[in-house]
């Protein structure tokens, strides 16, 4: 197999096992790099799945417009190669007879040597023809790239940012980094990525903040291993202060894997704090990353949602639900969450959501607080669950909100993929009385 053809067919094994089997784009793009030898390779590889998973819809109505009769549904990975070709001509800049040619020749490893000549004649015609635009004109979720009931779901939620919502949703994300100012500052963190050439800005209304140019993988920067930095989206980064965090307050963080908000919450403040997860391998990560920063915490792998299995009786000041949730302000970042997901997962989210609110209340100290968050743009997942618990709770206060982007609800505030050119998050604070 040719260097050309490499990044392509790990590509397209990536967007078959989402879009076919069901797989994380993640572990499957993990794999894909540790296959391909050259980073520029892995970049290209990613490039071209992210790219495909963004578009599918699109892409799979231009094969639908173009092919003289459909493919048989044994051979999808073939309609979705042919979607792998159009993407490079229609949204990369690259010289036509390369993405046509190494595109032709994945055929070979797929083993599916008959599909060489199909593959070719729709690429040429596509060039020839052009994009059928009027497929996009007809069906929004086409042309965003939606199933239909997400589209249906979120022109229902935010009908005036509707639009706006799903092109953010298939723009490339930024890369932030979030200064642990334990270790450094911004300013000192900037001037070093800018003496190995990285350009930086700081982010207005997010002081530990950086704004990455162009992305870089987080290894190769400098400060990474000694625990000056974590890469963290601007959303994300309003989680910690809004505990308003004093030293020694015992703290939870009910659901904290990956850790990036456990990490800030110990950076800001010299509290006790437990981190937990049901997830005994994500939790690992979590203290991987809490020892890359020099940070401490009490970690359980346990379900948040069943307290006597794991709470020794001691009531937390502050607690932070960042509740399993639908991801749908993220899509930008994980475009599989688009066919991943099914119409009963939000339905189904929200009673775990609700569940884990009525568990960890009793958890949360007189005067206490808790932070409920997702990154979810759904209603359902939101602040519904917030306002069933409000009304239900007779000891509750929702606290008002501020933040520097997003809108303020009756019941919290939500942020939507691309205000503040961050990912799309809900937050709610409240208090106990």
């Amino acid at each position: 197999m040719s260097n050309l053809v490499e990044p392509r067919h790990e590509a397209l094994a990536a967007v078959v096992g989402v879009i076919k089997n069901g797989r994380s784009l993640d572990v499957l793009l993990s794999a894909a790099d540790a296959r391909l030898t050259d980073e520029r390779d892995r970049r290209f590889c990613r490039a071209l799945a992210f790219g495909v998973l963004r578009h599918h819809r699109w892409l799979q109505a231009q094969v639908a417009a173009l092919l003289e009769r459909p493919l048989r549904n044994r051979d999808q990975d073939v309609s979705l190669l042919i979607e792998l070709g159009i993407y490079q001509l229609a949204c990369l800049s690259m010289p036509p007879h390369a993405a046509v040619g190494e595109t032709v020749a994945v055929t070979r490893p797929l083993g599916k040597r008959w599909a060489a000549k199909v593959v070719n004649a729709t690429l040429r015609r596509f060039q020839r023809e052009g994009v059928v635009s009027e497929l996009g004109i007809e069906s929004p979720a086409i042309e965003y790239s939606l199933p239909d009931w997400l589209y249906a779901q979120i022109q229902l939620d935010w009908p005036e940012a509707c639009s706006a919502v799903l092109a953010a949703q298939n723009a490339r994300a930024p890369m932030l980094l979030r200064t642990n100012l334990k270790r450094s500052t911004t300013a000192e963190l900037q001037a070093r990525l800018a003496e190995i050439e990285v350009t930086s800005e700081p982010v207005a209304d997010l002081p530990a903040a950086l704004a990455l140019e162009v992305p870089v993988a987080p290894a190769r920067l400098p400060g990474f291993a000694e625990g000056c930095f974590s890469v963290q989206d601007g959303a994300a980064q309003l989680a910690a202060p809004l505990l308003a965090l004093e030293p020694g307050q015992r703290v939870l963080d009910a659901c904290a894997a990956p850790g990036g908000k456990t990490a800030h919450c110990l950076e800001l403040a010299d509290v006790e704090m437990v981190a937990l997860d049901s997830d005994a391998d994500r939790l690992a990560r979590v203290d991987e990353t809490l020892s890359r920063l020099g940070l401490s915490a009490q970690l359980i792998s346990a379900d948040a949602g069943n307290p006597q299995t794991w709470w020794d009786g001691k009531p937390f000041e502050r607690i932070l639900l960042d509740a399993p949730c639908s991801g749908t302000g993220v899509i930008r970042r994980h475009p599989d969450i688009k066919w991943l997901r099914r119409s009963t997962d939000p339905a189904q989210l929200a009673a775990g959501q609700r569940r884990l609110l009525a568990q960890l209340w009793p958890l949360l100290a007189p005067g206490g607080q808790l932070v409920y968050c997702t990154c979810s743009i759904l209603k359902q997942e939101n602040e519904a669950v917030i306002a069933d618990f409000v009304q239900d709770q007779d000891d509750v206060t929702i606290q008002p909100l501020a933040l520097p982007f997003g809108r303020a609800l009756r019941y919290g505030w939500q942020i939507l993929p691309g205000e503040g050119n961050c990912d799309g998050f809900y937050y709610a604070c409240l208090r106990k009385d």
